[in-house]
């Protein structure tokens, strides 16, 4: 069994994974780490490998924890990877990005994909039916140009992510909700038709923990899949444990 570590910006996810299924995942804080860790422990005894993704902050100790029970591999550019990075900056990549074309290579071998990751940020990454990574977009997630209008404005509120009854806002609120939403959707959709334009056989995965909230409005065929990034963590794991 293996443990999936994914330290983010906000939250640490676990996930549990026996060969290709997940058994178990949770979200909290990284000052629950210890506690979530030693739940995991009593529960599933048989874990013997984990790999760690962190674009936030794990210290040392939190490592050495992991690694004085399990086999740990630590996420970075210096890894093996079934595919290759033509990236201009290959060590400015983030890891997260690096997993969630694994498991594209993985689960749509030989296909031209757009992979999506709506949080935080929203990063566009396509990699070519050859193998080859090519680079994508960064642009500000859902949560992100709520709290831009709000930080950077004297009088607009910072609202609860909602989505708008109509695209015609007929307040300052509607208004926002409207043009925070529907430019996402708008953004999305334009980033994917420009894509297929140019491949036309364009497979689309969304990801994410915006996924459920975006993917029943986008007007492209999508795959919709919020454990991907997950699942390519096991996969690179697996893929460097050979």
């Amino acid at each position: 069994m293996n443990l999936i570590v994914d330290v983010g910006n906000t939250y640490v996810k676990f996930a549990v994974f026996n060969f290709k299924k997940i058994l178990y995942k949770t979200s909290f804080e990284l000052k629950e780490l210890k506690k979530e860790y030693k739940l995991i422990k009593e529960n599933y005894p048989e874990l013997k490998k984990a790999i760690v993704a962190s674009v936030g902050y794990l210290s040392k100790e939190e490592i050495e924890m992991l690694s004085n029970d399990l086999k740990v591999i630590e996420l970075s550019s210096n890894l093996n990877f079934p595919f290759q990075n033509l990236y201009e900056t290959p060590k400015t990549l983030g890891v997260d990005r690096i997993a969630l074309v694994c498991a594209s290579v993985n689960q749509f071998p030989n296909k031209n994909v757009l992979i999506i990751d709506a949080g935080t940020c929203i990063t566009y990454d396509f990699i070519s039916k050859d193998n080859d990574y090519l680079g994508g977009a960064i642009s500000p997630g859902l949560r992100l140009r709520y709290k831009a209008l709000n930080n950077l404005t004297a009088n607009l509120p910072l609202l609860e992510t909602k989505m708008p009854d109509q695209m015609i806002g007929g307040s300052t609120k509607s208004s926002i909700h409207s043009g925070v939403v529907f430019g996402t959707i708008k953004e999305i959709d334009g980033v994917i038709g420009d894509y297929i334009y140019q491949y036309p056989d364009l497979t689309v995965i969304l990801t994410g923990g915006d996924t459920n909230f975006l993917s029943n409005q986008l007007k492209n065929s999508i795959f919709a899949n919020s454990n991907f990034l997950l699942e390519g963590l096991n996969y690179i794991l697996e893929y460097n444990s050979k």
